[in-house]
């Protein structure tokens, strides 16, 4: 039997949750920046590439074109806006491309850990092996950058029901496999803590696109978004998460339609552009002993 994750908690009954500054929105921007694998591991729970067993050309030089060339106009169009970003990071782009590592350093971008390879899934490991693969990430990241491993989110989101545990035993704070909320709101794990961070699977290019939603409907779905989280914010702070990945919405057809999305959002004024440890770190220190005691007593 699954273990109980969340405890519910219905948004309207909640103490009020307002950003620094008075912001309505935490918006964090985050770029998945990703290096899939030519021949990847076989036998694992399905193929990374649909034209396995033969190496995938098309799907591999399609990811690949987000490291070469979409990344660079990312950050051309994120730059313009002065914008904090999470990179939602393949550990292996740092280690095979030193160069984007340190366009992302020069930036201050936090990482948010994607596993090494978005080829090399989570799904059906023993505990103890992912407990080494965790451990092995926050050990890399450690390395690379000098700092310590915020966040979490699964390799092509190929989590397990020990995941949430084992990233909590690794002293990773934040965690997005889960996106149940409009706000950061903590998990139940077996030790430590561990805060579910909203993360966007239904406003996503590298799943809205699988569906043959192209870019100028991306961007027309990401503003009414934000606009409606920021309405909703007068009230009760949320949370809005900007997912977009370099070999997607980098191409050159597509990267007007980011510009458009952060035009919109910076014209706003009560928006923190945040890092995600940076929302995860305000929330645990100013909104979490209030929610503990409201989930005490909604729980009585």
């Amino acid at each position: 039997m699954e273990p109980v994750r969340i405890q519910y908690s219905p948004i309207n009954r909640r103490p009020r949750l307002q950003w620094p500054d008075g912001a309505r929105i935490a918006l964090w921007l985050v770029p998945n920046v990703e290096h899939y694998e030519y021949l990847p591991r076989t036998g694992q729970m399905r193929d990374p590439w649909p034209r396995m067993p033969h190496p995938d050309v098309l799907g591999y030089s399609r990811a690949d074109y987000g490291n070469r060339i979409g990344i660079w106009r990312t950050f051309d169009v994120i730059d313009r806006y002065k914008m904090p970003c999470t990179v939602s990071l393949n550990l292996a782009v740092y280690e095979h491309f030193p160069e984007i590592m340190q366009a992302c350093e020069a930036r201050n971008w936090e990482v948010l850990c994607h596993g090494i390879y978005n080829t090399d899934y989570l799904w059906g490991l023993p505990e103890h092996d992912e407990r080494a693969i965790i451990a092995d990430c926050v050990a890399t990241h450690r390395r690379l950058t000098g700092r310590e491993l915020p966040g979490w989110f699964s390799p092509a989101a190929t989590w397990t029901l020990n995941t949430p545990d084992l990233v909590a035993e690794a002293g990773i704070k934040y965690y997005c496999d889960w996106g149940f909320d409009d706000q950061p709101f903590p998990m139940q794990v077996k030790s430590g803590r561990l805060l579910a961070m909203p993360y966007s699977f239904d406003v996503n290019d590298g799943i809205n696109f699988r569906g043959n939603v192209e870019a100028e409907e991306f961007a027309q779905s990401t503003i009414a978004m934000f606009d409606r989280l920021f309405a909703e914010g007068a009230e009760q702070g949320r949370v809005m998460c900007i997912p977009v990945h370099p070999f997607i919405l980098g191409q050159p057809h597509r990267v007007r339609h980011l510009d458009a999305i952060l035009k919109h959002i910076a014209s706003h004024d009560r928006v923190w552009m945040a890092t995600g440890g940076q929302i995860a770190d305000w929330y645990i220190a100013n909104y979490l002993p209030l929610l503990d005691a409201h989930l005490a007593e909604f729980a009585a």
